[in-house]
């Protein structure tokens, strides 16, 4: 996913799960909650983009923690006691 930062296009990492009845999207590398949902996986991506661009817009472009700095990003399970 791209946003346009201070003229320029930066690239975001974004977490979309699949759950029974629709789609969650998160960006990853971002100070703040930033969430977007759909009915698809393309609602969702435009959704979160959407969501980027006016979280910077409010809170400013210090809110990317170092704009894209994940290089990759996996998806793991943990074994908990509770």
């Amino acid at each position: 996913m791209a946003v346009a930062a201070r003229g320029k296009t930066t690239r975001i990492k974004v977490v979309i799960e699949h759950g029974e009845d629709t789609y969650v999207a998160y960006p990853l590398g971002m100070k703040g909650i930033v969430v977007g949902q759909g009915d698809s996986y393309d609602e969702a991506l435009a959704d979160v983009s959407s969501a980027i661009r006016a979280h910077i817009e409010q809170f400013g472009h210090d809110t990317l923690i170092g704009e894209g700095s994940a290089r990759e990003a996996f998806i793991a399970e943990a074994e908990v006691v509770v």
